[in-house]
């Protein structure tokens, strides 16, 4: 009788495990919604690039499995898996990890990082203002590079990206007047060339949305065309054509057709199309803001921004 019983149990086990459910799980293949309502995929990637930041990834994993209690290894398996555009898992891995460390600002400034990625901005700037709180009396920290820049020097801080991020969300919302007190913030932590001309140009172009052109135009004062920049000279050029030393046709071409050039549409495209809105050419501004667009890199602060716009527009 046992070996009966057994056998039915067998059989029944097999026959629900084979049986399909009549509506299986959707898997979402997509990693956010644009504000117009895209669907925006991971974008291609060179076989080359996957294998190194799977390489990376691979290591983070493993220092995370041999000690999930070290915040850098959570911090930095977070920041892999972000690498590859997986930013909902991304968030999912900070979100664990603030279980474990609900005192750190590291993981809720990234966190905050990703919610902008996937254009989840008001909890984008929960999380910030979080990050500024728990940040508040800390000395300030250099912020070690995923992406190392030509010298591999890491330039910016912990408190640096905080506000910068902070204000970029209020931004993004097109809340400029709430954007300048903490881009004023940031301009404290903006202690070598390359933070001060990043941001330079996002308070520039704030100012200039505000119609507060006298505020704009002396923030320039500090620029050069001397100045040594490492990693943010897309920024840095522009700061220069808002003082009339570059013309803006010079930094963009939107008829080249090399994939290679076709970053700089994004990279520089922004800064040159919100020039051309606040200069009063709404139509040029557009036509940059849609060829940004056309492009594959969503994730980019540009084209976030240039989103942002066309739908406001």
């Amino acid at each position: 009788m046992k070996t009966h019983t057994l056998i039915l149990l067998a059989i029944l086990a097999a026959t629900i495990f084979s049986c399909k459910p009549d509506n299986p799980p959707v898997v979402q293949d997509w990693e956010a919604m644009s504000l117009d309502g895209r669907k925006l995929y991971p974008p291609k990637e060179s076989p080359e690039s996957l294998r190194a930041k799977d390489s990376l990834l691979a290591i983070a994993q493993a220092n995370y499995l041999t000690d999930s209690n070290n915040l850098d290894n959570v911090v930095w398996l977070g920041r892999r898996i972000a690498y590859l555009s997986r930013y909902r898992e991304a968030i999912e891995v900070y979100t664990r990890g603030m279980k474990r460390f609900p005192q750190s600002p590291e993981l809720y400034r990234h966190r905050g990082h990703r919610y902008l990625s996937i254009r989840k901005f008001d909890q984008a700037i929960a999380d910030f203002r979080q990050a500024a709180a728990l940040a508040k009396g800390r000395p300030v920290e250099i912020e070690p590079d995923g992406i190392p820049n030509r010298l591999n020097q890491p330039l910016s801080s912990l408190q640096f990206n905080i506000y910068y991020h902070l204000a970029l969300a209020h931004y993004l919302k097109g809340e400029f007047e709430q954007a300048v007190p903490y881009y004023d913030t940031c301009m404290v932590y903006s202690t070598n060339p390359d933070l001060l001309t990043a941001t330079t140009d996002w308070l520039y172009m704030t100012y200039r949305r505000l119609g507060q052109t006298e505020q704009a135009q002396k923030l320039l004062e500090p620029i050069g065309p001397d100045m040594e920049i490492i990693e943010n000279d897309a920024y840095y050029q522009r700061l220069l054509m808002y003082k009339g030393l570059i013309n803006p046709e010079s930094l963009l071409d939107l008829e080249n057709t090399d994939p290679a050039t076709r970053v700089s549409i994004v990279t520089q495209g922004y800064g040159v199309a919100n020039w051309h809105l606040c200069n009063g050419d709404t139509a040029k501004a557009k036509t940059i803001f849609a060829k940004i667009l056309e492009t594959e890199q969503w994730a980019a602060f540009g084209y976030l921004a240039a989103e942002a716009d066309q739908v406001r527009l």
